[in-house]
């Protein structure tokens, strides 16, 4: 089959390419790279205007003339290019808004993707209208809004997400659904709000390409090394806050037992070889699932604090601190969690392999691609 996979967040798309393409098929990904991460894609568009003068210049035209320069440019790119985004058998939509446009120009680009292409499928990676309202409405005991509910964070530095509850965006969603296949959660945060919704074809889980991944088994034998990298503009979003004083009371106790390394946006290639000397890698708070990078620390057998909740135990029938740890946002537990885990490094050493095995069984990016492939040829 012919496929076009049109965004990429946290390399999602470019492991199921790779899973895709050993089954045979021809696998196409047009998008932005995921700004500082760098991701590769095959058709690469560019986000103008995020910093600097032109970032000046682009808020006073809307200002102004309420036009958005950035949707524009975007458009004007993806115009230029139209004849190598017609004729596939599959398109798949990263989430909602794969363009980056606001919501009048992203349904005139997916109005000439419809009318192209055979069958076209939603993921709902990222923010989403329905997750975002789920979330809003506070089913879930703690969701990426926490920041905002509780006063940590703006309205404004939470729009990424909550402008998807807005009418437009509203409209955009609806669009959508009235034009795909289906749609395809991505990990349980997603799934949990789509379970009772028509369009919902089931979870795939994310596609692991181990492969590229070297497992080393641990064996502690000098200080652990505790690794937490961070993305400055989600640093409340994710939880960064909490594992930041947890560390800092780690530090303080067990500053012979412990290496801590701490770093900052960097790009995908870096940030997957800065953490290679870690034991423990600090990822999110916010989360019942698993985003790609514990699941790509996992696979090197590094034991991750990250999204591990009951949902997700009862998911895959799992024990409880077997294969990953369930972050809180609660300094408290963090510290004696990770306490724990200093004072017990054969524990380390167990829930590494566990995970590494999880990650073979469960994500496995040929497996997934096989997943996708039978959805996609079943609706």
């Amino acid at each position: 089959m012919k496929i076009l996979l049109i965004g990429e967040y946290s390399r999602l798309h470019n492991s199921l390419k790779e899973g895709l393409e050993k089954l045979g098929h021809t696998v196409t990904i047009i998008g932005f790279s995921d700004y500082f991460k760098n991701y590769p894609v095959d058709i690469k568009l560019d986000l103008d205007y995020q910093s600097g003068f032109s970032k000046y210049f682009k808020r006073i035209i809307h200002k102004l003339f309420k036009i958005d320069l950035v949707s524009l440019h975007i458009q004007k790119q993806v115009e230029a290019i139209k004849e190598q985004l017609v004729g596939y058998d599959v398109v798949q939509l990263i989430n909602e808004n794969a363009f980056k446009t606001i919501p009048k120009v992203e349904i005139k680009l997916l109005e000439f993707i419809f009318a192209n292409n055979k069958n076209v499928f939603l993921m709902s990676c990222g923010t989403d209208y329905i997750s975002i309202r789920y979330a809003m409405e506070k089913q879930f005991r703690y969701s990426i809004l926490n920041p905002w509910f509780e006063g940590r964070e703006s309205e404004k530095s939470f729009y990424y997400a909550l402008k998807f509850t807005t009418e437009h965006y509203k409209n955009l969603h609806n669009y959508i659904y009235k034009n795909i296949k289906g749609v395809i959660a991505s990990d349980l945060d997603y799934h949990i709000p789509l379970e009772h919704n028509p369009k919902y074809l089931g979870l795939v889980p994310n596609p692991i390409n181990t492969d590229k991944l070297d497992y080393v088994p641990i064996n502690i034998s000098d200080k652990i090394v505790i690794f937490h990298g961070i993305n400055a503009s989600k640093y409340y979003k994710k939880g960064n806050n909490f594992f930041a004083e947890a560390l800092d009371e780690i530090q303080k106790t067990y500053k012979d037992k412990v290496e801590i390394i701490t770093v900052t946006d960097l790009p995908y290639i870096e940030y997957i070889e800065a953490f290679n000397k870690a034991h423990i890698v600090l990822d999110q708070v916010y989360a019942y699932d698993q985003g790609f990078n514990a699941l790509e620390a996992m696979a090197k057998g590094k034991v991750v604090f990250t999204g591990a909740e009951q949902e997700w135990l009862d998911y895959y029938s799992l024990s409880k601190n077997t294969v990953a740890i369930n972050a809180l946002p609660d300094v408290n537990y963090l510290v004696n969690t990770l306490e724990w885990l200093i004072l017990n490094p054969d524990k380390i050493e167990s829930i590494s392999k566990n995970a590494h095995r999880f990650i073979v069984d469960k994500h496995n990016y040929m497996d997934s691609a096989k997943l996708y492939l039978d959805l996609w040829t079943k609706n």
